[in-house]
């Protein structure tokens, strides 16, 4: 008698038809009740009942699930990488233009609104918000820079451009609301520029 292991399938892993709904709203508890940083794909796996190589195909990431999950308008992991990754002198504006020009786009500004209220509201959403902000988005944005302060100068930049959703998108402060995305990248640009590098 031999001990020969049975080929390995190819293709998708095995999983029901209702798999992804049921990965989802495991990933919603999850996140909900360890956190960005606690809940992992495997823990998000064995609640949802089926293998952490099906969340992998059906989400890749764990930034990639909870983007799903959470409905997050904007993909940090993603684009701030390339951002940072251009001429030095020119990085806090064009954050603040991606930001800007992400959230002038209706589905994404409705999205993101709804995000920002329910995370300054939630005891529970803010943060798993925070969380998912603070490895996604400073924690690239300061590897990137590579000083000594970088959690803190990522910090500020983030405090900087969350103001600034919240000035002009949730409480439509008249003026900020009102200027142009040029505007705004002129003046809170070089705020950024600053906290990144001076």
């Amino acid at each position: 008698m031999t001990d020969e292991k049975a080929p390995r399938r190819r293709g998708r892993p095995r999983g029901g038809s209702d798999s992804r709904d049921r990965i989802i709203a495991a990933a919603v508890d999850e996140f909900g009740e360890q956190g960005y940083d606690g809940a992992t794909i495997r823990s998000i796996a064995v609640r949802a009942g089926v293998d952490s190589a099906l969340v992998h195909h059906y989400f890749g990431t764990k930034a990639d699930l909870f983007a799903e999950a959470v409905g997050i308008p904007l993909r940090p992991d993603i684009d701030v990488p390339g951002i940072i990754a251009g001429p030095r002198g020119e990085v806090g504006e064009r954050l603040v233009r991606y930001v800007l020009e992400a959230f002038e786009q209706p589905d994404i500004r409705r999205r993101g609104v709804m995000l920002i209220r329910t995370a300054i509201g939630s005891r529970l959403t803010t943060p798993l918000l925070a969380g998912f902000l603070s490895r996604e988005l400073i924690g690239r944005v300061a590897k990137a820079l590579g000083v000594q302060d970088a959690e803190l100068r990522a910090t500020l930049v983030a405090s900087q451009i969350a103001g600034l959703l919240l000035t002009r998108y949730v409480l439509k402060i008249a003026p900020i609301a009102a200027a142009s995305v040029d505007e705004l990248v002129g003046r809170i640009g070089p705020t950024v520029q600053r906290y990144l590098f001076d």
